[in-house]
């Protein structure tokens, strides 16, 4: 089935600002993202987040997107509330009249540029091999796509197709030339290959391509107390997607003491030391390698 309807979506996180000047910018050139096959539209997810320059007023928008929450009329805080406007508005989830939706956000983490996949299937098969064929630098993320698609809490799952575009480091509420740069040409090769699977004009597609699959979060260490007693160890910070060994540094604790990860076998981290997610103390996504493959 054709890709019809498209949907951009910035500021989702209201302190990610990257997406709102990429917004700002299409707005002013919509020819940039337009293509002859189908329809592409902006939208502001957050615009009370971005006034206040936070990642959320109430809620975190892009954690409200699972179809029992959608649902669910007792929950009536800002974000809860803005995820059933945008639902209604791309969705509604589940039997969506916009066909791709593509959400803009910025990492602390040393991610470069990544693709996050929260559903499998060949039409992203065919997508991975198509960025990593265009754009070598971007890594593919599978994010739980295993799930069904109303467990996901995503803003990009209201679409019949998903995606996030997640590019950093940069700091919240900062403006960065080579992220700016890297977030549009990511988002500009997602657009072209759309175009390219409605005319039946891919390239020729790499058979396979590496991806990493989310397996589990770990947490900074805390007390007993719930206080945090350590940092992540200074040989993981900045290593998005580096291999992880049983036996290699964790976390250094505050009092000097190392911490050794005890896994059994080699994993790849992500997300790590996240600002955005020192209020849940997670330090690190852990991932494993895996191979995409094309029919």
């Amino acid at each position: 089935m054709a890709i019809k309807q498209v949907a951009i979506v910035g500021a989702t996180h209201g302190n990610e600002i990257t997406g709102y000047y990429l917004l700002q910018k299409w707005q002013q050139q919509p020819e940039l993202i337009q293509r002859s096959s189908f329809n592409t539209r902006t939208l502001l997810a957050n615009p009370k987040a971005v006034e206040i320059n936070r990642r959320y007023v109430d809620q975190d928008l892009n954690r409200q997107f699972a179809s029992h929450n959608l649902a669910d009329e007792t929950l009536g805080g800002y974000e809860q509330n803005r995820a059933k406007v945008i639902n209604a508005e791309l969705g509604p989830k589940g039997a969506s009249k916009t066909d791709l939706v593509i959400d803009l956000h910025t990492t602390t983490s040393n991610m470069g540029p990544t693709l996050l996949m929260p559903q499998a299937g060949p039409f992203y098969n065919q997508l991975a091999a198509y960025l990593k064929l265009k754009m070598p630098s971007v890594t593919i993320f599978r994010d739980e796509d295993h799930k069904a698609n109303e467990e996901h809490h995503l803003l990009a799952t209201t679409g019949r197709y998903g995606v996030i575009v997640e590019v950093g480091p940069v700091p919240q509420a900062v403006l960065r030339q080579d992220i700016f740069e890297q977030s549009e040409e990511l988002t500009l090769h997602i657009l072209d290959f759309a175009q390219a699977y409605n005319t039946d004009s891919l390239p020729d597609l790499p058979k396979e391509t590496e991806a990493y699959r989310f397996l589990e979060s770990l947490k900074l260490p805390v007390n007993e107390q719930g206080e945090r007693i350590g940092m992540v160890h200074k040989n993981i910070q900045d290593s998005d997607f580096k291999a992880l060994n049983p036996g290699d540094p964790l976390f250094q604790l505050i009092t000097g003491e190392t911490i050794y990860y005890q896994g059994e076998k080699t994993v790849y981290t992500a997300f790590v030391n996240e600002a955005a997610y020192y209020d849940n103390n997670l330090a690190t996504s852990l991932m494993e390698k895996v191979t995409i493959t094309l029919d």
